[in-house]
């Protein structure tokens, strides 16, 4: 499964990756909607997820790509900002996927 983890910050992002344990799981990563676009422009992604940061336009920007180059992956999206809630939310998905 490949994951797209989106946040406004790399810390952030770095902090997720060292506390996910998700074996069978190729994490890519992004701060913006050029890296997004340049990530879906190489690899088949199956699941974005957006953390709360970035702002709405840019996060609307990125469902929108996403939703253009793709007709399977999901986007799920964290409604709190903060690094503190990306992490939980991170985890909440992945369960959902049974990892």
């Amino acid at each position: 499964m490949n994951v797209l983890l989106v946040g406004r910050t790399p810390a952030v992002i770095a902090e997720v990756l060292e506390q996910v344990d998700a074996p069978a799981t190729t994490f890519y990563t992004g701060n913006s909607l050029e890296d997004v676009v340049a990530v879906l422009e190489r690899t088949q992604v199956d699941h974005v997820i957006l953390g709360g940061g970035l702002d709405l336009d840019t996060r609307l920007q990125i469902v929108r790509s996403v939703f253009e180059s793709s007709t399977s992956t999901t986007v799920h999206m964290n409604s709190p900002s903060g690094p503190d809630s990306y992490l939980p939310f991170v985890r909440a998905v992945l369960r959902g996927f049974g990892r």
